[in-house]
């Protein structure tokens, strides 16, 4: 490479280091106005959404859950309780079927301890809505690959689970927005859309995913 080349690949990479860095002063900034604002405006439903937790199954109306986050550090994902008190004492109930895909996929379907009112919750999402306060608090983003469980690291390589922990998990992403529960660990098919969001993310794509997961969760595509 000679001294004209490398001057114009310092340059690029100077140049692409500051629009990295304003693209996320700019995503921050939007992730503070919009999670303040949606648990203000929402506060009302929020109510409501607990009393019915509450009726369905009475104790804790919400669920924190460790995931890892941004660098390794784990934090609390908070959800409204969507499982009967005690579902972890209920393996039981699930068929070797059921504990298969557990395993596998680190979700479950047509899950028995789930309650009736957490069914509604988890088809229209409405169960995620708490976490607008882990993006207040820095923790998550609007957009951005799903926070995963510790077990989950191992169905990445080693090189990708280190990227996918390089930046700050999303309430949702670009695997919610266009597969949600299509798209899975044991295809390899959620890895590489998770991937593929870092690789590319921007605020117009961000702006997408958004609209996108409003369509997706209105047309229940993948819901559970």
């Amino acid at each position: 490479m000679n001294g004209i080349a490398e001057l114009e690949y310092e340059l690029e990479q100077i140049n692409t280091c500051k629009k990295r860095r304003s693209y996320l002063f700019v995503k921050r900034a939007i992730d503070i106005i919009c999670s303040l604002f949606a648990i203000i405006l929402l506060s009302p439903i929020y109510l409501i959404i607990a009393l019915a937790v509450y009726i369905s199954d009475p104790g804790k109306v919400l669920y924190g859950q460790t995931r890892v986050g941004k660098n390794g550090v784990t934090f609390s994902m908070w959800k409204f309780r969507s499982m009967y008190i005690g579902s972890d004492k209920m393996i039981d109930k699930l068929s070797p079927e059921q504990i298969q895909q557990y395993k596998t996929e680190f979700k479950i379907d047509n899950d028995p301890r789930i309650t009736k009112v957490g069914k509604i919750i988890r088809k229209l999402s409405l169960d995620e809505l708490p976490q607008f306060v882990n993006v207040l608090k820095g923790e998550m983003s609007l957009v951005g690959p799903r926070p995963i469980i510790e077990s989950e690291i191992k169905t990445y390589y080693s090189k990708s689970y280190k990227k996918l922990l390089s930046v700050k998990p999303g309430v949702t992403g670009y695997w919610q927005a266009y597969a949600r529960n299509n798209a899975t660990y044991q295809s390899g098919e959620r890895q590489r859309m998770e991937m593929y969001y870092i690789d590319n993310a921007s605020l117009l794509l961000d702006i997408k995913i958004l609209f996108q997961t409003v369509i997706s969760v209105l047309k229940k595509n993948g819901a559970q």
